[in-house]
């Protein structure tokens, strides 16, 4: 460890005590980081943003409609619970229409019996504090029923009436149903009438395997008055956009990069060339050649990870300024590791032949 922090020191002041060449390898990495970010980071932001756009539009899901006579029952959701490959699945009745139970005739809006035990992702606690008698509405809903405060109660034309018990969040894969009126029913026997199935995949790939697992275990009585929509248009296309884009962006960076790199070992040759006598004093003081190669090595990724660190300022600024997407934090890290590594691994030659260098034959340059 005190090796360490002697070696890192010594890079240091070596670093400092070479400010043109120094200040040159800084701004060679961070020209490298700005360029890499202003070129592939904005279209890997652009990527990101894209791919968010059409996983808002519902990627994953699979939505099953049937018709009353259909048979399709709330039992299905015990036999997807053994379908692989699903993230959330929920089962909703025909819907009813109900209206402010203080106002009698006022606008109608559509209700669903809800059964599923993930509920909680549409708003609704886990365990309700009035099993069945209790109403969740969306947001739209709840204006639209004049109860903006999720204050009150709702009665269905059958009569029955049901507490607002809260707001719901409406995913994006129940959006068309809105405004949206669920009422949980946590002790369905498996036997409720389903009108309405929704199922997310867990990753848009498997949209099409895990839809056919899905038709597999519906076991409706007549299997003619179902109908399935799936999203594996969308899913397709989100890989094609992501692999075009991908394609091109790793093409740039690995162009960028190996230049860069290039650009550093020339520096740092030419640095060798110009300290020869400091390294033959070394070596003549009895450094080895392994020390040699790693005080290089340490002050060439000392000084990119400096110049990473102000490129990366410099280019999310001129981004975020320009309006442009930033690429998440994952993409920056990566560059910087990248840019490091190949700094450091460009400082590589030059390093070895500076600690091959005869100290007798150095010591006599002028």
């Amino acid at each position: 460890m005190i090796r360490l922090r002697a070696l890192a020191g010594e890079a240091l002041a070596s670093a400092i005590a070479q400010p043109v060449a120094s200040a040159l390898t800084l701004l060679m990495v961070a020209g490298m980081v700005v360029a890499v970010m202003l070129t592939t980071g904005r279209t890997v932001g652009a990527e990101q943003r894209v791919l968010s756009s059409i996983d808002a539009a519902g990627t994953r899901s699979i939505t099953i409609r049937a018709e009353d006579a259909a048979g399709l029952t709330s039992e299905v959701l015990d036999r997807l619970a053994g379908v692989d490959g699903i993230e959330w699945a929920g089962a909703f009745s025909s819907a009813s229409d109900a209206t402010n139970s203080a106002v009698p005739d006022g606008v109608r809006v559509a209700v669903r019996y809800a059964y599923g035990a993930q509920l909680e992702r549409l708003g609704i606690p886990e365990r309700s504090p009035a099993p069945g008698r209790l109403a969740y509405a969306s947001a739209a809903a709840l204006t639209q029923l004049g109860l903006p405060d999720a204050a009150g109660s709702v009665t269905l034309r059958s009569g029955a009436s049901f507490g607002i018990g809260g707001a719901l969040r409406t995913p994006d894969f129940l959006a068309a149903f809105e405004p949206l009126v669920l009422v949980p029913r946590d002790e369905a026997s498996g036997v409720e009438p389903v009108n309405l199935l929704v199922v997310i995949a867990r990753s848009p790939e498997l949209v099409a395997p895990v839809a056919e697992a899905v038709v597999s275990v519906l076991a409706a009585d007549d299997p003619g008055k179902v109908t399935m929509r799936t999203s594996e248009a969308l899913a397709e296309l989100r890989g094609l956009v992501q692999g075009q884009l991908g394609s091109f962006s790793r093409g740039l960076v690995l162009a960028v990069l190996a230049l860069t790199a290039a650009l550093v070992a020339v520096l740092l040759s030419g640095l060798v060339m110009m300290r020869r006598k400091d390294f033959g004093r070394r070596r003549a003081l009895g450094a080895s050649r392994g020390l040699i190669v790693a005080l290089l090595l340490v002050q060439t990724a000392q000084l990119a990870v400096a110049g990473v660190v102000a490129g990366l300022i410099a280019a999310c600024s001129v981004l975020l300024l320009s309006g442009d997407p930033v690429p998440r934090a994952e993409f920056s890290a990566a560059l910087g590791v990248l840019a490091v590594a190949a700094a450091t691994a460009a400082a590589a030659p030059p390093a070895v032949l500076a600690s091959r260098r005869d100290p007798v034959r150095e010591l006599r340059v002028p």
